[in-house]
């Protein structure tokens, strides 16, 4: 028989698919931090609160396009600190790069987001 630990490893890895504005999607390893149930239910309700209060001030008025991008931004650059600890872009890892990222590949933080959470999905299933 298998033997099996229910203690889970602090980070694991998956490939993600980065889409490019006018070229293939690029496969980029990410490692990921992992969070237990609750602690995954904490950053969802952070990100959602967050997400909420973006809306809110993009709705008021004299918002502007730029100011909202801008808190976009920031939300998915925390949003990315919060669970990758790693990539295998040529990039290092750093604050500044995460930002570079979101800011020039729009559908990055999309791309990220969903690959955790479809790990996720994944376990639930049992691969």
């Amino acid at each position: 028989m298998a033997s099996f630990k229910i203690a889970q490893n602090a980070t694991f890895k998956a490939e993600v698919e980065i889409p490019r504005v006018g070229f293939d999607s690029i496969k980029v390893q990410i490692e990921f931090r992992y969070r237990d149930r609750k602690e995954l239910s904490k950053y969802y309700d952070k990100w959602n609160s967050q997400r909420d209060e973006l809306t809110q001030e993009a709705m008021k008025d004299g918002a502007t396009w730029e100011a909202a991008t801008d808190r976009q931004i920031l939300l998915e650059v925390g949003q990315i600190k919060d669970i990758v600890v790693g990539w295998s872009f040529d990039e290092a890892f750093t604050d500044e790069a995460i930002t570079e990222l979101v800011t020039t590949c729009v559908g990055a933080p999309a791309a990220v987001l969903d690959a955790y959470q479809n790990a996720y999905a994944v376990a639930r299933r049992g691969n």
